[in-house]
């Protein structure tokens, strides 16, 4: 059974799904743009049986709380702090993370504070190599270049429904596994008023992340955590050279690419539990 939670983190409230044990190894699910934990509604049940799974929502997405900007501060890394609290908060000391684009940043900044804290990723479209930034990272870099009312109404076709529909659909091998439930679960969250501000502050904040990406290539060389990637082939928003990087740092990796696209999870989160299990079998004990 999915258990459905809040916990105020430094006046915010954070929700977050949880499944399994808490006696059981600990896999953190941290979700991308522009969804929240709903996006691991079908992976949670099929990892219980192995693993105490935790997938929050961040501040301004899915059920957690959306201040404003001005009550705010809308970075990675401040999310990535309040996440950190809130599994603190429920005794978790070591995890495995699972990161998917946004959820990216998020997690390799938890990792580079504490290093042994985390047992090993689990990669799914999200990059820290400049190389693997696809097309629509276009809109975000002439954001960072020079921030104006032009590029900030360039910026905002991110969170229109036609986009957020794309990043479910284009690329997808068996677009009738989609359930419209995903797409049509997030619009109604990204049109929240005021939430175009949020979205906005984070694009912007997303340069820090680039800026970062030599500190996590040199957190992964020297600390060498397991790595599953399980990489929707298809794409459009993070490219290959993203996915194939993380075989090139870590020694002990495993790169799958699959039929899919950037939302691979949507048709593929049976066998992308069977490849969790399998490939972390060996040092669930461990943990």
């Amino acid at each position: 059974m999915i258990r459905y939670k809040k916990m105020n983190i430094e006046g915010i409230d954070l929700f977050f799904r949880e499944a399994g044990s808490p006696g059981m190894p600990a896999i953190v699910l941290l979700h991308g743009f522009p969804t929240s934990s709903f996006m691991f509604r079908d992976l949670i049940p099929l990892l219980a049986d192995r693993f105490h799974v935790i997938a929050p929502d961040y501040p301004g997405y899915g059920n957690s709380s959306a201040p404003s900007p001005q009550e705010f501060s809308y970075t990675f890394e401040h999310i990535s702090i309040l996440v950190e609290k809130l599994l603190d908060a429920m005794g978790i000391r070591q995890m495995i993370l699972y990161v998917h684009d946004y959820g990216g940043p998020v997690g390799f900044r938890m990792a580079i504070r504490n290093p042994r804290r985390v047992a090993g990723f689990v990669i799914q479209n999200t990059v820290v190599n400049e190389e693997g930034l696809g097309q629509p990272f276009d809109l975000f870099k002439a954001l960072w270049a020079d921030r104006n009312p032009r590029t900030e109404a360039a910026f905002a076709q991110v969170i229109t429904f036609d986009f957020t529909r794309r990043q479910y659909l284009q690329g997808a091998c068996q677009p009738y596994f989609i359930s419209p439930d995903g797409y049509n679960m997030d619009q109604p969250l990204l049109d929240r008023p005021g939430n175009s501000s949020i979205q906005l502050e984070l694009g912007y904040d997303y340069r820090t992340n680039v800026e970062q990406y030599p500190v996590w290539q040199q957190y992964l060389r020297r600390y060498q955590p397991p790595v599953l990637v399980a990489w929707g082939k298809n794409d459009f928003i993070f490219t290959l050279d993203g996915a194939l990087f993380f075989n090139q740092v870590v020694s002990y990796s495993q790169t799958s690419l699959l039929c899919g696209g950037h939302f691979v999870l949507e048709e593929q989160s049976v066998q992308i539990s069977h490849m969790i299990k399998d490939f972390f079998g060996q040092i669930l004990a461990p943990l």
